[in-house]
């Protein structure tokens, strides 16, 4: 028996959940607005780790971004929901997860038209080893100065994710 379908949380255009869909066949050209989230994991030594997404992604295939981002599934809690999939993307245990945007919500569009439309909070967390990340998920990683990071958000924005672009001059203005 195969394991169900992962489902992600279906939104009206005020935040509130109207359904679930099989997350294989949300994003489209046409893309539901729907629930997701994105982290950014520090070490020890105040460093950032970003990612580069796998070549075999659907949407944004290869491009630098945030540590990592998923969907809540219907009724998860962000925090589990973050802390799954830091372990499933990138063999990665985290701690100290904390909100720092709660109202970030964004729309993009990729090169081959897909699109991302997600109601998308932010967290920090804390990471006390290297990842190990998963191929089919992660390409590589780096561990970087959070400045470096901010950076190329706004100087060559064409290099990472639209969402990450979006949100590092946030968490930087939140953190400073």
């Amino acid at each position: 028996m195969s394991a169900p379908a992962e489902q992600v949380v279906l939104l009206d255009a005020d935040g509130t959940p109207v359904g679930t869909a099989d997350k294989a066949t949300v994003h489209t050209t046409d893309t539901p607005l729907h629930l997701a989230f994105s982290c950014y994991v520090s070490d020890g030594a105040g460093r950032l780790l970003l990612t580069r997404r796998a070549v075999s992604k659907a949407t944004w295939p290869g491009v630098w971004t945030n540590t990592v981002c998923g969907h809540p599934g219907p009724g998860e809690a962000f925090e589990d929901a973050l802390v799954r999939r830091a372990r499933q993307e990138l063999g990665l245990a985290v701690r100290d997860v904390v909100q720092v945007l709660p109202d970030f919500a964004y729309r993009a569009v990729d090169a081959s038209g897909l699109v991302e439309n997600e109601v998308c909070p932010v967290f920090t967390a804390v990471a006390d080893a290297d990842p190990e990340p998963e191929p089919s998920e992660v390409a590589e990683w780096a561990w970087v100065d959070w400045d470096d990071a901010l950076s190329v958000a706004t100087r060559s924005p064409w290099a990472l994710s639209p969402w990450a672009v979006l949100q590092l001059p946030l968490l930087d203005a939140a953190r400073r």
